[in-house]
């Protein structure tokens, strides 16, 4: 298992409410492919500098922060392509852990 950190912009498209929702099942899909998530760092809504779609000019940032087999990063990327809610995702190693001196 590795740890890992994805930063996920979800398109709302103006439904702050459905912000927990989307974020639960994004947690459940990490769950479904044999990861655990450590901890959901939830940001604000953020326009975007350059625009690459007319119809979405701004997202709302996730940070996650998870463990995962290395084989279910590729698997979870497929899934979060196909989902309408996701705009953007970024896998990233994410730093070790510090032990308490």
């Amino acid at each position: 298992m590795r740890r890992y950190e994805g930063l996920f912009i979800l398109n709302t498209a103006g439904r702050e409410e459905g912000i927990k929702e989307a974020i639960d099942r994004i947690t459940a899909e990490i769950t479904q492919a044999g990861g655990r998530v450590e901890t959901i760092q939830k940001m604000d809504r953020r326009s975007f500098a350059r625009v690459a779609n007319k119809k979405v000019t701004s997202g709302f940032y996730v940070n996650f922060i998870f463990e995962a087999p290395p084989e279910a990063l590729a698997q979870l990327r497929n899934r979060f392509a196909l989902n309408e809610e996701i705009f953007r995702v970024m896998f990233t190693l994410a730093p070790p852990v510090k032990a308490a001196a």
